[in-house]
Parts: structure tokens; sequence; C-alpha cells
């Protein structure tokens, strides 16, 4: 109940903002629309559905019957065995029930009634962990959202790449420095950064701390989530140090003030605007399914249900990668009850991609699968169509996501790695276009993005240049947008969105 109360809240909100910018036929549909908003309140059993639980020939470990792309080798089996045993005693880090609420969620997303953002590091990392970091990353994340809400007129789920994004896929097992050469490194639930032995070892106990940084990860999010930090009467608190001197920072003020105003029409019409709905929020995790000896020791069975869950995240996603249709990352996503998702570039057929929802969904069950879509503004404008025209013809129900960070990554010549902002942009302008074109909702974005202040991708009104990428450039992997960037990008992606529904640019 309180789920469909924050839909309504947030839907309102976003339709009594607009009403007060719009002029003329516009403002009465807006008011028209906010009527039966309130009115208006459909179970959310009558979207998403459970689905059959046939998979008879599947278990949790069914996966070892097939090959395992991007797995680190382990050199003591009888450790790796103590490790995993030791996971599977533990708690599960999220539960069946909020799994099935995320899932509803994406259910109306995919319907065209919702968006989603997905954000948060490229790599999670046990050195860098603290409250401040988590903290950061989810104040921008809802940000984002609650500009996008006001873009969309609809509401936005918000899912971290949080409490589980340590494990990265590589381009080769190993690497070589002054001859010298060391397993890759693959993220810090695999093995360590430090280019020695000791370090690059593949320790299968990585796993355990990675799982209690996890659990602490979350518990930090749902404090924040619920305790009152999330309070939508606190959205000028949520403004960053380091973004509040920015135009962003500025633009997000001004708009934060016609929030303000809203809330208290609300307040005079009689909402509770103290009530759960405006107080709290709800706030998802997601991390790439790649180490799947993990995944396996937290999958768990449903006792409500009778279905398994990965009980490691809400939702998980498969790489480009690991997404083989006989591979084993899709034998064991297939047989769990998540929501999932799946990265594709243009290297992806029609044909491919609709074997791939069978395989994933074949159910066909609305909120269960994401395509997450990456490969570049020129090559998205011309493989994408195809794709959407394929997944139209066979009646499948998909969520379209945007990727528009991985397909742009390029190196300097003073050698690091980079994205361009204006290519993250025409990336996104291409995605919004092709959906334009085909009658087809674009329904989320998945950014990695941090709330620190960082210098690791040029370009975008925060000025980062080439030349001052030196100064705060701190992944551990991929290059991240900082909390500046990506509020920049959620103005401009709420401003496509408006456009799309004919209503006023934000001020």
């Amino acid at each position: 109940m309180m789920m469909m109360k924050f839909f309504t809240a947030t839907a309102c909100m976003a339709t009594v903002v607009s009403a007060f910018t719009a002029q003329g036929p516009a403002r009465s549909k807006l008011l028209t629309k906010l009527a039966v908003t309130l009115s208006s309140n459909p179970p959310p059993s009558s979207i998403a559905g459970e689905g059959s639980n046939s998979n008879d020939d599947w278990s949790p470990d069914s996966w070892k019957t097939r090959h395992a792309s991007q797995m680190p080798t382990y050199e003591n089996e009888e450790e790796l065995n103590a490790a995993v045993a030791r996971i599977s005693r533990c708690s599960p880090l999220v539960f069946a029930g909020e799994v099935r609420s995320l899932r509803e969620q994406l259910a109306r997303a995919c319907q065209g009634q919702g968006f989603v953002v997905m954000g948060g590091d490229c790599a999670e990392a046990f050195a860098e962990f603290n409250v401040d970091h988590v903290r950061d990353s989810f104040r921008v994340i809802l940000q984002m959202a609650l500009v996008l809400t006001f873009g969309s007129a609809m509401p936005v789920t918000k899912i971290g790449r949080m409490a589980g994004q340590f494990a990265k896929p590589r381009s080769l097992p190993d690497e070589t420095v002054d001859g010298v050469t060391l397993p890759s490194y693959r993220g810090d639930i695999i093995n360590n950064e430090e280019f020695t032995p000791e370090a690059r070892r593949n320790n299968p106990w990585n796993m355990v701390e990675a799982y209690h940084q996890s659990a602490q990860t979350l518990n930090i999010l749902r404090a924040f989530s619920t305790g009152g930090y999330a309070d939508i009467s606190r959205l000028h608190a949520w403004n960053l140090d380091f973004v509040e001197k920015t135009e962003e920072g500025s633009r997000y003020r001004k708009f934060a003030t016609k929030v303000d105003e809203s809330l208290r029409f609300m307040k005079a019409i009689g909402i509770d605007t103290a009530s759960a709905a405006f107080t709290k929020t709800d706030f998802f995790t997601a991390h790439e399914c790649l180490l799947l000896p993990y995944e396996q020791a937290l999958t768990r069975l449903d006792s409500t249900t009778g279905r398994w869950y990965d009980c490691s995240s809400h939702m998980l996603w498969v790489g480009e990668r690991t997404r083989e249709l006989d591979g084993a990352h899709l034998e064991f996503t297939r047989g769990i009850g998540n929501p999932l998702g799946v990265k594709i570039s243009d290297k992806c057929t029609p044909e491919e991609l609709i074997r791939i929802i069978d395989t994933m969904n074949p159910d066909n069950i609305p909120g269960k699968l994401g395509i997450i879509v990456r490969m570049g503004a020129e090559k998205l404008r011309k493989n994408l169509p195809g794709l959407i025209r394929a997944v139209q013809r066979e009646g499948k129900s998909v969520l379209w996501i945007s990727d528009p960070v991985h397909g742009n990554t390029r190196k300097t010549k003073n050698g690091y790695k980079t994205r361009d902002f204006e290519a993250i942009r025409g990336e996104l302008r291409a995605f919004f276009d092709v959906h334009d074109e085909m009658g087809s909702h674009p329904g989320g974005v998945h950014i990695e993005m941090t709330g620190e202040d960082v210098t690791e991708c040029v370009g975008g009104l925060s000025d980062v240049t080439e030349q001052t990428l030196p100064e705060r450039y701190n992944t551990y992997c991929d290059p991240r947008l900082n909390g500046a960037q990506a509020l920049e990008l959620a103005f401009l992606i709420a401003e496509r969105m408006r456009l799309r529904t004919g209503l006023p640019p934000i001020e």
C-alpha cells in the first residue's frame, strides 16, 4: 500500500509543478490528469505477475554445466568451497518482497507509466567505503529522480549500482608490467589492485568481505531512504557543497523552490505532505551478475511463492561479454525471480535479442527484463530500430534503458581513460529520437556516476578538461560522471521528456 501511495504522491507532485508552469489548454489537461491520478489506484498484482515456475531442470548451481566467461580461476578449490559455504550461511542481503516491489515498479515503466534511473560507481572498492561516499551518491540520485519526475510527470524508480558492484570483466586474463605477468585486477571481490603476486591472487575470502560491506551499504541506504533524509521537504539540503556553487546547482535551487510552492499548494488542498509517501522513498540496488559462486551462495527459496531469488541484490544484469545464449550467466539468471537486465551493443542482432529475451523472460512478464543499450550515438541510430522492431513484432515486454557511457570511453594522449559529456549527451539524444520514431517508450537511463567532486569525464558545464583530469582522478576502474555532470544530464533528459509530452521547458 505504501508503494502505491508513493507512486500517487510522486505523480501528483510532478503534475502540480507542471500545472504551475503550463498555460491555457495544457494547464487544463494537467489538472485533469491530477484528478485522475488522485482517484485511481490500480492494484500492483494486475500489472506484474509471478509467471510460471516451470524451471524443473534448473537449480542454483546448474550454471556449472555451462561455460562461464570472465570467471576467475581459484588455485584452491577447498578454500573456494569454504568461502561459498560461509556466505550460504549468512542472512540474505535483500528480501523477496522487496524484489517483487521493484518488479511492480518496472512493470509500470515497461508499459510507459514510469522511468528508471540507475547510477553508481563503476566498481565499489573496500578502501573507498565510508558513509559519506554512500550518502553523496544517494542524494545525487535523489536529485536526478526529482528532476526526472518533473520532466516526465510520472514516477521515477531509483536503483543504485551499490552494495554488490565489485566485480568487473577484463579484456585479458593477465597483465604484464616491466616483464612481470600477473592476473588482471578483476575487482576487490576477486583480488586487489596492487601489482604484487599476493595482491593479484584470486582470493575467495574476498567474497566474504564484499558480503559484509554490502550489508553495511544496504543498512545505510535503508536508513537514508526511510529515516527522514529523503523527506521531499528537505530537497534544498540534497545539494552537494561543490554542486551548490555551479550553474547546475543554481538551476536546481530554482527548481526546488517551485517544488516547495507545489508542496504548499498540495497541503492547502488537504493532502498530508507529512505522510510516508512524502517523507520516505523506495531505493533499490543492482549489480552485474558476474561472479557466479557468490550469486549462487546468496540464492534462496522464497517460502511465500516457492520461487528462487538471488538475495545479493534487488536486480541483476548480465554484461555484453557474458550474455552467450549457451553460457553459464544466462543459465543462472533464467531461474531466479529477480528483475534482470542485459547489456546490448551493436554486435547483437534482432534474432539473437529475441532468443536472449526468451531465455531470460520466457513467460514475458512485464518488469522482468530490461534491455540496456550501449552503442554510441551513430551505431545506436543504425542498429536500435531493428531491435525495437523485432521486439514489437514478437510482442515481447521489455524495458528499454540507455547506457550512454560505456560506448563513449576513450584514452587521452596523457594516458587517462575518459568519457566526453557531449558524446554521452549525443547517445541519449539518439536514444530518444529512435524511440520517438518507433513509437516505443524510452524507459530509463543507466550511468556510472559518483557524488564526489571527481575529474574523470571531460566536458559539461563543470568544464573538466583533459588537462584537469589528473586533479581528482580517483576511479578504481572506469571514469565516472561527478555530481554536477550527473545533475546536468538529468536536466537534459527532463527537458527531452517534457518535449515528448508537450510541456513547457524547465525554467
